[in-house]
């Protein structure tokens, strides 16, 4: 690598030469391309089985609070909030988007504190990646111990530098964003944003909270 910079400096040609081969040899390294959104599902599941492993010893608040900033990071969240709450989101201010965006966040990284609590010989495997209408699709099998297979496909979306994910498909087919979509437009209509807002923060609540028995 270092000779190949010393003769980019000592010729314009020897420079060009230089600059196709860093970026045959490392594209990423070379133009500071971003990974793959099959790499960000990667990260997202290395972390979310090392959750799984310690869950009983981590309790609900732990894992939520392992998981918590990975969701954050993983989700596209503002862009999932906008959907999910759908056309009354043109009718609300700065203030409550924050607010709900927040609460949403908080009932994702909930979800599956409280879904992925323990381990039992699972396999969390990314498959291939496929272009789509708004991003890249990425394949991905939950494997139990006992051999069944569930098909999770993930809608990735990119942000700057990164790859995250703005939809999940479960089944390869059932949209969770329109699952949350039809959820939420019921509380939005009886009870308007603050609702969804309260009914979110009371859920996640929920979900993450110690049991006594």
């Amino acid at each position: 690598m270092r000779s190949i910079i010393r003769i980019a400096r000592s010729s314009g040609k020897a420079a060009v030469l230089a600059l196709l081969l860093l970026q045959a040899l490392s594209p990423e390294r070379a133009f500071g391309l971003p990974p793959s959104g099959g790499d960000a599902v990667r990260a997202f599941y290395a972390t979310l089985l090392g959750t799984m492993k310690d869950g009983r010893a981590l309790g609900r608040s732990g894992r939520y609070a392992r998981l918590d900033p990975v969701v954050r990071r993983t989700f596209d969240i503002p862009f999932m909030a906008r959907l999910t709450v759908g056309p009354s989101w043109a009718g609300i201010g700065d203030d409550r988007r924050q607010q709900v965006t927040v609460a949403f966040a908080r009932y994702i990284a909930a979800v599956y504190a409280d879904r992925f609590d323990s381990f039992a010989g699972e396999q969390l495997q990314v498959g291939g990646e496929q272009p789509a209408a708004a991003g890249t699709l990425v394949r991905s099998h939950i494997v139990k111990s006992d051999g069944e297979s569930i098909a999770i496909d993930y809608l990735m979306r990119q942000n700057g530098n990164a790859w995250q994910i703005g939809d999940v498909y479960l089944d390869g087919s059932i949209s969770q964003l329109a699952t949350y979509r039809s959820e939420f437009a019921a509380i939005l209509r009886d009870r308007g944003i603050d609702g969804l807002i309260a009914a979110l923060n009371r859920k996640a609540d929920l979900l993450v909270a110690e049991r006594t028995s």
